[in-house]
């Protein structure tokens, strides 16, 4: 029988932080800001700024007709999925794969209850500069965003193991 080598599914332990966290801000949000009312947090750069997205990224299908919201939901818990069991494929102490990975998971999942629960995306972090205003965006999407960036920058910076096995 094989050994059982440990897989790196604890680091689901970081989804579950960001579930919580990004409920609870959502939840602080719904609870004390005005909808649609910039309340400024550093003046000419940031603003507590409830709103709602239907869509995905950058409002992406927003205006669809209702649909999007269970393809969004069935594409979060697919990637979700697919990202668990690389989880279980990867080992625990492979945390340039790990981390990414969960923060996604995490992230995802936590757009998936405001789907479910509203029907949209509760957003309300906005950065600006001047009259340029990016999209207001939430704990989730940051999770997603810092996951996506770590999942390219260590795919494309890390060497493959059969490289470095070649190399000794």
């Amino acid at each position: 029988m094989a050994p059982v080598r440990p897989n790196a599914l604890p680091w689901l332990a970081v989804s579950v932080a960001v579930i919580v966290l990004d409920q609870l801000t959502k939840m602080w949000v719904l609870g004390s800001l005005p909808e649609y009312t910039a309340i400024p947090v550093i003046d000419g750069f940031w603003n507590w700024y409830r709103t709602y997205n239907t869509g995905a990224a950058f409002s992406f299908l927003s205006d669809a007709g209702g649909w999007q919201k269970y393809f969004f939901v069935v594409l979060a818990v697919a990637i979700s999925g697919l990202l668990g069991w690389w989880l279980a494929r990867t080992p625990r102490r492979d945390w340039k794969s790990a981390l990414p990975y969960a923060l996604v998971i995490g992230g995802a999942l936590g757009n998936v209850i405001d789907r479910l629960m509203h029907g949209h995306v509760v957003d309300f972090i906005q950065w600006y500069w001047r009259d340029h205003y990016w999209p207001a965006f939430n704990v989730a999407d940051s999770a997603i965003v810092a996951g996506a960036i770590g999942i390219a920058l260590f795919g494309l910076f890390s060497k493959p193991a059969a490289t470095v096995a070649q190399r000794r």
